[in-house]
């Protein structure tokens, strides 16, 4: 019956998932310990994980699109789950689809979280960069190094950024 591979295909989308946030995970701790190979290589797997996800994706369509033709529906709308339950009446089935649905959007949901957190960690690495760059440029090379006060040319002899001499 149809309603079970749409119930499959759930399933797979959701293990799919938790391998996605397998990955969410690993790059964190890639980020967080400044290991820029190993998040090279994740993003890699990452990418081919989405592409799987694609093609479960349009599986899922082919199955719903199925399901309706069965019931006699000519429509390609995208139905949602729970629109889709309402023409599920086998009550063992419709639980088995919600249950689907709800362990998808469970892990989709810690998926979310995770790839924000990725992004805020990925964003003060930058802003740490960025900082660090901004520092050691600010100073003049000749300024990197120490210089007697009293061998340095008329005018650049104050100490501070500011001239306070007024």
């Amino acid at each position: 019956m149809a309603i079970e591979s749409i119930i499959d295909v759930l399933e797979q989308l959701q293990a799919a998932h938790v391998e996605m946030l397998d990955l969410g995970a690993q790059k964190k701790t890639a980020v967080v310990t400044n290991k820029v190979d190993t998040l090279i290589t994740l993003i890699n797997q990452e990418s081919k994980l989405l592409k799987r996800i694609e093609l479960i994706e349009q599986q899922r369509l082919r199955a719903v699109h199925q399901f309706l033709e069965e019931r006699g529906i000519k429509s390609k709308l995208n139905l949602t789950i729970t629109e889709l339950a309402r023409l599920v009446f086998d009550t063992n089935e419709k639980r088995r689809l919600f249950q689907a649905q709800v362990s998808l959007t469970d892990v989709l949901q810690e998926v979310k979280h995770l790839n924000e957190v990725n992004q805020q960690l990925i964003k003060q690495s930058i802003s740490y960069i960025d900082f660090f760059i901004e520092t050691m440029s600010f100073h003049a090379e000749s300024e990197a190094t120490y210089q007697n006060p009293a061998e340095k040319p008329y005018g650049i002899a104050r100490s501070g950024l500011f001239d306070t001499r007024g």
